[in-house]
Parts: structure tokens; C-alpha cells; sequence
């Protein structure tokens, strides 16, 4: 291609961040059109880039024309263009959300500056082809959230925000360390480069040592067991567009899917498969049995995000090529149902000024389009067919029984059911029985913030349409095959600069 767009995903959410800013305060609604127009704007990108890449294959970046390795590169393949396209619709879908849902909150500008600018680092993480600057984005995504979890500025926002920037920083400084000794053992950044390196003169006990300083490093920023304990505390006391953002993508961008670049692609994940797997299962009992005692409607969708990212990292730390397919594919799915259910409760919250499940009820008769989409992602989230969530959950399933791990398999299958029960306990306590004297005159959500809710739940209802042989081979197989293949990766990098 004659002009790559690779920077865009980071220039354009950093521009539009920067004029929100300058222009907001005077123009009430410059943050409502250009932040709507930016994330739309990457959206396309997003879906552009799925058919570059599909045309014309990996496509990588250099910096100022700096010829990787000396140079920084940015990398565009198919993994890549499969989170980017997550983190840009439900980016955009947020966004819409936040139009009507911020105006409670004072300084709408700076939560639009904010928001695009984690945006801004969390389209870096996933496009970085450089170790450093990997690090560099995490750490724009990370400090926007802080703020963001902070934005209310009461008492509670400001304690969880604090919890959450301590565990942030040591999770940061952990990953800068293992950087540190990558580079000092391979004198090189690049990430291809790296791998190149390793599999040349590999040290086993330098591999092993970073490995661990990563796995605990993104472990925290993805919240697995026992890495895990800000998450209850900042996902419920954020607004609820940035829980959505939290739980839907942040979680998956900067721990999850890091994880799997690095792993699968730099290092190899021969050393880590077998710890990546007995954390996801005690994440995902641990998730489900913290949750199921929770009343703040918030707090029991925070701890479950816990159990259905163990589900992802189960699916990946298989290693095989169904167990990785449904890793991604229900990575894809909880970024869906789980931001429509953080949204859900802050339509809830926005009605009725509480958290507590025990002051609600009814709310079916007041609220239809927030109970009807709550009720799809319940059930999808849950593992019901023919819904999202079942068909990422049955290939984890089915791909553990096949690689013969039939106790994983039957602990997946028991926290699936024991979510459902929570969930049951939500949709009973919140929209069914009888609606409460002081809830009389609640009443649905503004239009925006009802569009966006909608949207997601026709998503929950089509999304197992991603396992149809045109789709997949299109979208969904290839970004497996790059982890399944991940030693290929700094070959492939290396001719798309040739």
C-alpha cells in the first residue's frame, strides 16, 4: 500500500483528546461531537484495517523512518486488527452512552479528553511492535483510568482510585523491570527482534525470570487470582461508561491480550501454559463464588469479570488451536456482555440513585429496554444458547476435553452454572417482583444512552454468527492462528520490511 494508517489509531485519539480539552470548556458541545466522531472515525479504521490486513498481510510501521530494529515499529496483523476492532466499537458504543450519562457530573470536557486518551494508549498497546513503547501506552491507558475511576471525586472514588494506581504502578514497574533484562540480555526492544534473539542465543533462566516478572505484571492488570484485589473496589465506583471500559476492554487490552503477545510471540509459552491454566480455573471459582454474595449490583459484575477472564486465559493456556480460538472468541463476547451489563447498572443507578439490589425491584414495568437488554446479556454471560457467550464457552469446553484436562472442563462447566444463579438472583432482585413504593416514578434512560444498550444486546444475540465459515476464516481464525503460530511472528515481521 501506497500510505499506511497504522499511527492513526494513536494520532487521532490523541488529537481530538487535546482539542476536547482546549475547546470544551467554552464549546459545551465540542466533547459530545468530536469524541463521537473520533471513535466512530477509528471504528471504520478498525474495520478497514480487517480487509488491509486480509488483502495484503502483515503490515508493519517505522517511526520517523527509522528501519526497525533501530527504529520504533508498529505492527498490523491479524491479531492485531481482531482487538482493534473490540476495543473501537465498544469504544464508540460507550461514547454514545456517555453523551446523556455524563451530564450529572461536572467538567464533561475533561472526561472526554480522558477517555481518548486511554482510548489513545489502549489502541498503542495492541499495535506497538515494541517492547518499551508497549510499556509506554499501558502506561497512558493506566493513568487516564485512574482519573477516570477518580472523575466523581467523592469519597469512595478516591480510595478505590488510590488502591487501583498503587497495585497500576507495581504492576507497571514489574513489566519495566522484565523489559529491562530482555534488553540487557538481547539488546533490542523490537519485539520480533527479541524472538529473533531468543531463539538464537536463548538464556532459559533470563526467560523463565522474565516470564515470571510478566506474568504478575499483566496478571494485575488483567486481574487474575490472585492478582486481583483493586478490581472490586475500582470497577464499581467508576462512572459507568468507564467500568464498561474497564471490565470490557481494559482488563483484556493491557493484561489479557498482552499477555498472549508476549507470551505466544516473544518469549514462547511452554514455561508459563501449565500456571496460566491453574490460575484461570481458580479465577473463574474464585470469581463466581465472591460474586454470588454480592447486593451492590456493581460490585457482583466486578468479580465477575474476574471468572469470565479466567475463561479466556483457560481457553488460550491450552494451547491448542480450539482452546486458543475460544479464547479470543470469548474475549470478543465478555468485551459484548459485560460492558452491556455495566451499562445496565448505570442505567439502573442513573434511575434510581442506588447500587443496592435490595432497594430495587420491579423495575421491569419502569425500565424495558434496560431490564430486556440486561435479561440477553444475563443469559449470554451465563452460557445459554443460542447466545454469545455459549458457543465461546462450549469450544473452551470441548477444547479441554479434547487436550484431555477433564477436571478443567467440568470447573468451567460448574462456574458457568453457578453464574447463572447470580445472575438469576440480579434479574430477580433488580427488574422482576413487585415494583417498590419509592421506584413509582423511575423512568427509562434517555435515548442515547438507550441506543448504546440495545446495540450490544443485538451483538450478544448474533455474535455466535462470528463461528460461520465466511466470518471466521475472515476475522476470527486468522488472529488464532497468529497465537497458535507464534513462533512464525518475528519471521513474518521481518519480511513485511523487506
Amino acid at each position: 500500500m501506497d500510505f499506511n494508517f497504522t499511527p492513526l489509531f494513536v494520532a487521532v485519539p490523541l488529537a481530538v483528546s487535546f482539542l476536547v480539552s482546549v475547546s470544551g470548556k467554552r464549546l459545551r458541545w465540542a466533547g459530545d461531537v468530536l469524541s463521537n466522531l473520533c471513535t466512530f472515525s477509528l471504528l471504520v479504521l478498525s474495520v478497514i484495517a480487517v480487509r488491509v490486513v486480509a488483502v495484503h498481510g502483515l503490515m508493519s510501521y517505522g517511526v520517523g523512518g527509522w528501519k526497525p530494529p533501530l527504529g520504533i515499529c508498529l505492527v498490523l496483523d491479524q491479531l492485531t486488527v481482531f482487538m482493534l476492532i473490540i476495543v473501537n466499537l465498544v469504544g464508540f458504543l460507550v461514547n454514545i452512552y456517555s453523551i446523556s450519562y455524563m451530564e450529572k457530573y461536572t467538567a464533561k470536557h475533561r472526561f472526554y479528553a480522558l477517555f481518548l486518551l486511554m482510548l489513545a494508549g489502549m489502541n498503542g498497546v495492541v499495535i506497538t511492535g515494541d517492547l518499551f513503547n508497549l510499556f509506554v501506552f499501558l502506561e497512558i491507558a493506566s493513568i487516564a483510568s485512574y482519573a477516570l475511576v477518580a472523575f466523581g471525586t467523592e469519597e469512595e472514588e478516591l480510595e478505590a482510585s488510590f488502591k487501583y494506581m498503587v497495585m497500576g504502578g507495581l504492576a507497571g514497574l514489574l513489566v519495566l523491570l522484565g523489559i529491562a533484562f530482555l534488553y540487557a540480555h538481547t539488546s533490542t526492544l523490537m519485539m520480533a527482534d527479541v524472538a529473533r534473539t531468543l531463539g538464537e542465543k536463548g538464556n532459559p533462566t533470563i526467560v523463565f525470570f522474565v516470564s515470571v516478572l510478566f506474568l504478575v505484571g499483566f496478571g494485575l492488570k488483567g486481574a487474575l487470582v490472585p492478582f486481583h484485589w483493586w478490581l472490586p473496589d475500582a470497577h464499581p465506583s467508576a462512572p459507568a461508561p468507564i467500568s464498561a471500559m474497564l471490565s470490557g476492554l481494559l482488563i483484556k487490552t493491557l493484561g489479557v491480550y498482552a499477555l498472549i503477545r508476549v507470551f505466544y510471540c516473544v518469549l514462547g509459552s511452554g514455561v508459563v501454559r501449565p500456571a496460566l491454566m491453574a490460575l484461570a480455573v481458580i479465577s473463574m471459582l474464585a470469581g463466581v463464588f465472591l460474586a454470588i454474595g454480592q447486593s451492590d449490583f456493581k460490585r457482583l459484575l466486578a468479580y465477575s469479570s474476574i471468572s469470565q477472564v479466567g475463561y479466556i486465559i483457560l481457553g488460550v493456556g491450552l494451547g491448542t488451536p480450539l482452546g486458543i480460538l475460544g479464547g479470543l472468541l470469548h474475549l470478543f463476547n465478555h468485551s459484548i456482555f459485560k460492558s452491556l451489563l455495566f451499562l445496565n447498572s448505570g442505567a439502573v443507578v442513573y434511575a434510581t440513585g442506588t447500587r443496592d439490589m435490595k432497594q430495587m425491584g420491579g423495575l421491569r414495568e419502569r425500565m424495558p429496554v434496560t431490564s430486556n437488554t440486561s435479561l440477553v446479556a444475563s443469559m449470554s454471560i451465563s452460557g445459554i444458547p443460542p447466545l454469545n457467550g455459549f458457543w465461546s464457552k462450549l469450544i473452551i469446553i470441548v477444547a479441554c476435553i479434547q487436550a484431555r484436562h477433564y477436571m478443567y472442563a467440568f470447573w468451567a462447566v460448574l462456574a458457568s452454572i453457578i453464574t447463572l444463579a447470580y445472575f438469576m438472583k440480579v434479574q430477580k432482585h433488580v427488574f422482576f417482583g413487585e415494583l417498590k413504593q419509592n421506584l413509582m416514578s423511575v423512568r427509562e434512560v434517555p435515548f442515547s444512552m438507550q441506543l448504546s444498550m440495545v446495540i450490544l444486546a443485538i451483538i450478544c444475540c448474533v455474535g455466535g454468527l462470528l463461528l460461520l465459515p465466511g466470518i471466521s476464516e475472515s476475522f476470527l481464525r486468522p488472529a488464532a492462528d497468529v497465537v497458535v503460530n507464534g513462533s512464525e511472528y518475528a519471521r513474518t515481521v521481518f519480511n513485511s520490511l523487506r
